[in-house]
Parts: structure tokens; C-alpha cells; sequence
């Protein structure tokens, strides 16, 4: 279930980077909290941008995964929406809002997921390339 749970999380992140969501973090929360398996933060800085953030990460979701959230908790007109996934939590903030509550700080103990598939390295500068 962990692998399910972790698939999840990182179809939320891409989603929301997909609307350009800023500053998305994913954790793993196992051992760390018994709310759930994984934890996304993201930000938006309009609540224009918030209500996209959450309609897209919703809609993608279930669009790649056929998973839908069990329960919202918040309105974007809040500042503050949680799209729970029973193994996968995702807060979707007004900037603002994130900075007051500092979550990265109250889950530090938690380990920090790479979501993103790894940059390509650049080019070598072998003896081709000089030529």
C-alpha cells in the first residue's frame, strides 16, 4: 500500500505543478504522524490561482489515478484547502498563510520526497564539441 500511497503523492505534486502551484513539497509521514502516509504543501499567491490548484490537482488525479479525495476540509476563499486521500494529504496555502503556519518547520522530523523526475545532466564538453 506504501508504494500506492506514494504513486498518489506524487501524481498530487505533479498536478499542481502542472498549474504552477509554487513551492510544492511532498514528505513521508510514515512513523512521523498516524493522520496519514504523505504530506503535499503548495502555494498559490491569488485566490484565482488557488481555486485552478485545487480543481486541477482533483480533476488530474482522479483523471491518472481514478483516486478522488475522501474529504476537503476549506474553501480557496479561505486561504487554506486539505484534499484528503485517506493515505494522502495534500494542503494547498495562500502564500501568506503557509508562512504564518510554517509547516515545514512542525514536520521536520519528517523526510522530504523527490518527486520531480532527476534534470538531465548537461552536455559533456568532450573532444566532439570543440571541434
Amino acid at each position: 500500500m506504501a508504494l500506492e500511497a506514494l504513486e498518489l503523492a506524487k501524481a498530487c505534486a505533479k498536478a499542481a505543478d502542472e498549474i504552477q502551484a509554487e513551492d510544492i513539497r511532498v514528505w513521508d509521514m510514515r512513523g512521523v504522524s498516524n493522520l496519514t502516509d504523505f504530506m503535499i504543501v503548495c502555494s498559490g499567491s491569488s485566490m484565482p490561482h488557488l481555486r485552478a490548484i485545487l480543481r486541477d490537482v482533483s480533476a488530474h488525479v482522479e483523471e491518472w489515478t481514478g483516486s478522488r479525495p475522501a474529504n476537503a476540509e476549506g474553501k480557496a476563499d479561505t486561504r487554506w484547502v486539505v484534499l484528503d486521500y485517506i493515505d494522502v494529504m495534500v494542503h494547498i496555502m495562500h502564500d501568506e498563510l503557509r508562512d504564518y503556519y510554517g509547516l515545514e518547520k512542525l514536520w521536520g522530523d519528517a523526510k522530504e520526497v523527490l518527486w520531480k523526475d532527476e534534470p538531465e545532466a548537461p552536455a559533456s564538453d568532450g573532444p566532439e564539441a570543440k571541434a
